[in-house]
């Protein structure tokens, strides 16, 4: 059964570039990877500062753990972070051609 993961945070105007940064380099690492069981998507909202990851998992193995990028990023989040990041569970009701890196 597949898990969905949101994750919603706002970045300090100054570390807004250097976040988006650091995710574009997770989405490099996972291109030259290709890891099954992971559909991932971010997004940097109209405000600039603002931030959404969704995440869905085939499994209980999440290939993010094992990212080097990832893991960049991850460290210093909450530093960059203003508020959040606030992670939630969400049940995928329906999905038409999500949107492509």
């Amino acid at each position: 059964m597949a898990v969905t993961k949101i994750i919603r945070y706002t970045t300090k105007p100054e570390c807004a570039e250097e976040n988006e940064r650091l995710i574009r380099a997770v989405f490099a690492e996972l291109a030259q990877d290709n890891p099954a069981g992971l559909r991932y998507s971010a997004f940097r909202l109209a405000d600039k500062v603002s931030f959404v990851h969704v995440a869905t998992l085939d499994g209980a193995d999440n290939p993010l753990t094992r990212s080097a990028a990832f893991a960049e990023f991850q460290r210093g989040v909450t530093d960059r972070c203003a508020e959040g990041p606030v992670p939630a569970d969400a049940d995928v009701i329906g999905s038409y051609q999500a949107p492509a890196s």
